[in-house]
């Protein structure tokens, strides 16, 4: 039966697993388009297998375009996350984003019956990465996380911090966040994204995206990575995992403090590669295109028999 006389009902069932796998597999744009949620919103190009992209803090899926172009053959499905880059709040208006959003990707693989995709998370997105491959490990095929700690808290406290002795420090950024005016949020994004991005051309689209989203949005998922150690769930996760990572400017860390300190930071997780890229910031996407491509290209590759 060819996809254009199918009936609604049909998409729906497909939708949430009623059928034939095969249905489900030739259907999956449809059911990107048909998956209803508060949190997210999935859209999905290309054909191949699947790979899902998450993006970070205030971003879109903008920061994924060149990397799809770049390297064709995969089913990509694309997560905007509820709050941030214009999109309305939803189901994060309130309480945590990270961890019911990483539960709604769970969902959203489960409904298009996706065969175990890859999943790539930059930054936040890393963290919800994480998270969907330790709470729902029969999901993933593998896992990128893109410049990300397991416990980004540790890096705003002395050695031995925890997601409890960093929460006072969290709990007055959320407060400073919220005060912030108009025009002091402004110059406090426009400054972060000076320093995450090197690529002067690819800084108005980061900033767009920043400006456009929801302020308290922000905070609270700022706050809940910052209190969100997820070192001892690390072991739950059993699929190959790369996580690239870069030297931030703002951070006093020689190359090599900052390969012992993510080295640490992954220990639990075994057989994870890790590799630090020179010459980028936060966003290696854009910064090192060429390097991440072909990273990107690596890990997507089929093992070999």
């Amino acid at each position: 039966m060819s996809p254009s006389v199918l009936t609604r009902r049909n998409l729906l069932a497909c939708c949430i697993g009623v059928g034939f796998s095969a249905l489900a597999l030739v259907l999956a744009p449809a059911c990107a388009a048909d998956f209803r949620s508060e949190r997210i919103k999935v859209t999905a190009e290309g054909d191949g297998r699947d790979v899902i992209l998450i993006a970070g803090l205030n971003s879109s899926p903008r920061v994924w375009r060149e990397m799809v172009r770049a390297v064709p053959g995969y089913r990509y499905h694309l997560v905007q996350v509820a709050g941030f880059a214009g999109h309305a709040r939803g189901g994060n208006a309130q309480g945590a984003v990270a961890a019911p959003v990483a539960d709604e990707i769970a969902r959203y693989i489960a409904a298009g019956r996706l065969d175990k995709p890859a999943v790539i998370g930059h930054s936040m997105g890393g963290t919800i990465g994480l998270m969907l491959a330790a709470r729902h490990p029969e999901l993933p095929s593998k896992l990128m996380v893109i410049d990300m700690l397991p416990f980004l808290g540790a890096m705003f406290g002395p050695p031995g911090t925890t997601s409890v002795s960093v929460k006072p420090t969290a709990d007055l950024l959320l407060v400073q966040m919220r005060a912030a005016n108009a025009v002091a949020r402004r110059a406090r994004v426009t400054a972060a994204i000076d320093s995450m991005v090197d690529t002067v051309a690819m800084r108005p689209g980061a900033l767009d995206d920043a400006l456009n989203s929801d302020a308290d949005v922000a905070a609270r998922a700022y706050h809940e990575l910052l209190v969100t150690d997820l070192r001892p769930e690390l072991d739950s996760i059993s699929v190959p995992t790369t996580v690239l990572y870069v030297v931030p400017k703002a951070v006093a860390l020689s190359a090599e403090k900052m390969d012992a300190w993510y080295a640490s930071a992954y220990a639990p997780l075994k057989g994870a590669t890790l590799k630090r890229i020179g010459g980028s910031a936060h966003f290696i996407m854009w910064d090192q295109a060429q390097k991440f491509q072909a990273e990107v290209k690596v890990f997507l590759a089929p093992a070999a028999p």
